[in-house]
């Protein structure tokens, strides 16, 4: 039995974390606290995750140090995850942080210092490996059907309604993510890189905001649940249920409101992108991603010497039987149908807390993401906005030498 804390009272540590661990995994592992600054939302996450029985924290060295948990779960904002990884190894506990791991290169140094030092464990939760669509993927380009990979094609399309949703909450600033191409984009560039075992070198790319903030509608409110005016955006408090709950009723303690005008003139990301990537062994990547399109989910071409596989996974991540294609040099096409995906993300959310939770004896296509993968994957996002804002190529290993840890 391994003891758990919470580290961070959100939305994803209770649905992703909190309430699998309550309701399938009680025999495995045990929430011995839960720590956020704001004290009604770790209340309203204990009752909605049914934990009431787990002590609260204000205090995060309180909390460790009276629990002395075996594993900490950081689901903070983006910003604070170094903090709290950093703090939790350096206290002798084990890490599982929800992605991206950190969103700057200063704060990724710290990790990889202090996990150096400690020899802790640090668990990046990529639920996207997990879900089976993604996994038959990787099974497929294994099998050596295509041959040397050459070129990997990579466009992801958020729907407005969950784009835009980005837009509203503490996600909307750069100083808290970096840019979605850190938050959002680091599961794509993670899927990228363990599809085709491939090491990012150099990026070059661009990034505009054309849709969302700017003013664009004059007469907009402060937020949804006081503006008056009419809007296809409107939020629906009642729509997602722990909502209310987790934020409505919780804006007292720390002023934080989930419904924040789209069109605000204080949103300072990008909301379009385009990234060039080389990847070490001169696999070449291209990459979009916008976030107002009409229908939710990514298509992907990973070609080779022998073959080339299509993917088009979408509209929905909850229950799909979608399939995937396999062109040969030779004309043929093969239909490769890996399954249905049951529950959250495709499926892909029960099989990493099987992993994180019960644990596995074997995992041959490696689902399991460390330290350094995550790593990887948001050099690729943090290399990409320094092209970004000044123009140029970015050599990752220039601005951060993994290798070295």
């Amino acid at each position: 039995m391994k003891k758990y804390v919470l580290v961070g009272a959100s939305g994803r540590a209770s649905m992703m974390y909190a309430k699998p661990i309550e309701e399938r995994f009680k025999d495995t592992a045990k929430i011995v606290g839960v720590f956020d600054i704001n004290p009604l939302r770790i209340e309203a996450l204990k009752k909605l995750a049914g934990i009431e029985y787990a002590p609260s924290y204000t205090d995060f060295d309180k909390m460790i140090e009276e629990q002395k948990p075996d594993i900490g779960i950081v689901t903070t904002m983006d910003s604070t995850h170094h903090e709290y990884i950093c703090r939790l190894m350096e206290k002798g506990v084990d890490v599982i942080t929800e992605k991206p791991m950190t969103n700057t290169i200063d704060r990724c140094k710290a990790i990889l210092d202090t996990q150096k030092r400690t020899g802790r464990n640090i668990t990046v939760a990529f639920n996207y490996r997990f879900i089976p669509y993604v996994t038959k993927a990787k099974e497929v380009i294994r099998s050596g059907v295509l041959g040397n990979i050459y070129n990997v094609d990579y466009e992801y399309i958020l729907n407005d309604w969950h784009g835009g949703d980005y837009f509203r909450r503490w996600h909307s600033y750069e100083k808290n993510i970096g840019s979605l191409l850190v938050h959002k984009s680091t599961h794509h560039f993670d899927l990228i890189n363990w599809w085709i075992d491939g090491t990012p070198k150099e990026v070059f790319a661009f990034g505009e905001r054309k849709f969302w903030g700017d003013d664009r509608y004059k007469d907009h409110g402060e937020r949804c649940l006081t503006c008056e005016n009419p809007c296809k955006y409107k939020y629906n408090w009642d729509a997602v249920p722990i909502d209310r709950p987790m934020y409505l009723e919780c804006e007292s303690a720390d002023g934080y409101f989930r419904d924040r005008c789209l069109y605000r003139n204080d949103i300072d990301l990008p909301d379009t992108f385009s990234v060039t990537c080389k990847y070490e062994d001169d696999i070449l990547m291209t990459y979009s991603l916008v976030t107002y399109g009409q229908y939710e989910g990514f298509r992907c071409n990973i070609t080779g010497d022998k073959g080339r596989l299509e993917l088009h996974y979408g509209d929905s991540f909850k229950s799909l039987m979608p399939e995937m294609k396999v062109y040969s040099l030779d004309g043929s096409i093969t239909v490769v149908h890996p399954g249905e995906g049951i529950g959250d993300h495709g499926g892909g959310d029960a099989r990493i807390q099987d992993m994180l939770f019960r644990g596995v004896k074997e995992d041959p296509l490696g689902h399991g993401a460390t330290c350094i993968d995550g790593v990887k994957s948001i050099m690729i996002g943090i290399c990409s906005n320094i092209s970004i804002k000044e123009g140029r190529k970015v050599v990752l290993k220039d601005e951060l030498d993994w290798t070295k840890y």
